[in-house]
């Protein structure tokens, strides 16, 4: 595993999975926004009081390569690194199965600050940087 300026760990819920046993594809994405979330609350960001000002974190594209399959009840480890280029917010999130390290999903996430509706640089998310 490389190196992650955020990891959180979580585990698989039965839910999450499809007839065939393993997490649903979209459920990942699912485990990649409650990590930026958590991420940026650790950084004294809370989504919820940017939106009541006025500034929503948009994701504009997301690139995903699934890799190895988790099935219920599984831990991970959801690890991001985040890099600012231009008005976007670049998180390059992976997804690891805690028992043996394998890499689960390698996406990459880019946002963009939209304020009072247009889009615009925030000095909020750019703490998220420091």
């Amino acid at each position: 595993m490389k190196d992650y300026i955020f990891k959180l760990r979580m585990a698989v819920r039965d839910y999450e999975c499809d007839i065939e046993g393993i997490v649903n594809n979209a459920n990942y994405l699912h485990y990649m926004e409650h990590t930026r979330h958590q991420f940026l609350l650790t950084k004294g960001v809370s989504f919820i009081e940017l939106h009541r000002r006025g500034i929503d974190t948009v994701v504009a594209r997301i690139n995903v390569q699934y890799k190895t399959p988790l099935t219920s009840d599984t831990e991970f480890d959801s690890c991001l690194n985040v890099r600012k280029e231009g008005v976007k917010y670049v998180f390059y999130q992976d997804i690891y199965r805690v028992e043996d390290e394998k890499l689960c999903v390698r996406a990459t996430v880019e946002a963009v600050a939209v304020v009072n509706g247009r889009l615009a640089e925030s000095p909020e998310l750019d703490m998220m940087l420091k």
